[in-house]
């Protein structure tokens, strides 16, 4: 064999073993990711506070069905958090290779889920796109509040602090006004929401909002980034901590696939998120 020839073949070797990470590795195996976040106007009461983020799970996505949601409660569950959010896309409308799970069906083993201080959802652009009441419907009737645009009081350790849930931004009212309206003292405000595009309308009051939706591009590729990031502002909320004049935006990369069942360099994960004040 030829040096050139040899060159080639280390070459297609190695475009193999990406290609069968990308679509069959990395996106069939799930963890749990532990991030510690010191957030502004977080109370010293709730420091620790264990928040465990399932978002863009994508029902019926490759390697991604039931048994695959059965195993992320479980591994949700482990993790023992205090709250657990649900950020929207629990169905999926269009992957290669998936097969439609009934929100119906998912929400049932979604209502495993166990946090003392509840578990809550909004819905995301692919819940609207099936059909966004159904999906609603489903959720509520397992036991797990949606919340579109509004918030709900929680008390940790004998202080309170909100939940704010904000509808999605391309589907939805994405109304952030009327999800804090609820909000009536000066506790700590935790919002969450499916698209990041939100953030820029949330105001310094809000601690910390949680996001997902971009799946972080499914595909990281070292030198380039991210090339495939659903925002319209680019890799600018592609994934992980963003803070902006102050204010404080976490956005989870998911579990599920959509459009390609495919992930490289980000992998699909439940994220805790242990809040802390800051200093």
């Amino acid at each position: 064999m030829t040096r050139g020839r040899g060159v080639l073949l280390v070459l297609l070797l190695g475009v193999l073993a990406v290609g069968a990470w990308a679509l069959w590795w990395e996106p069939g195996h799930v963890r749990v990711r532990e991030v510690e976040l010191a957030v502004p106007r977080w109370r010293p009461e709730h420091a620790g506070l264990r928040v465990a983020v399932l978002t863009d799970l994508h029902v019926g996505s490759p390697y991604h069905g039931i048994a695959t949601l059965r195993r992320i409660v479980a591994l949700t569950n482990a993790a023992r958090p205090d709250l657990v959010l649900v950020p929207g896309d629990v169905v999926i409308q269009g992957v290669l290779g998936g097969k439609f799970v009934p929100p119906e069906e998912s929400a049932e083993v979604l209502r495993g889920l166990r946090a003392p201080l509840g578990v809550y959802a909004v819905l995301g652009n692919h819940d609207w796109w099936l059909d966004g009441p159904r999906v609603a419907r489903a959720l509520r009737s397992a036991g797990i509040p949606v919340l579109e645009d509004t918030a709900v009081r929680v008390t940790a350790r004998g202080k309170p602090f909100w939940v704010a849930g904000v509808s999605d931004f391309w589907e939805g009212a994405h109304y952030v006004p009327g999800a804090l309206r609820p909000v009536s003292d000066d506790a700590p405000v935790l919002l969450f929401t499916h698209n990041p595009d939100v953030f820029p309308l949330v105001p310094a009051r809000v601690s910390l909002t949680v996001a997902g939706h971009t799946h972080g591009g499914q595909v990281n590729l070292p030198l380039v980034g991210r090339p495939m990031v659903p925002s319209r502002y680019g890799q600018r909320y592609a994934a992980g901590l963003v803070v902006e004049g102050g204010r404080h935006l976490f956005v989870a990369t998911g579990t599920g696939t959509s459009i390609l069942p495919v992930r490289f360099r980000v992998p699909p994960e439940v994220v805790v998120l242990v809040l802390r004040p800051e200093r």
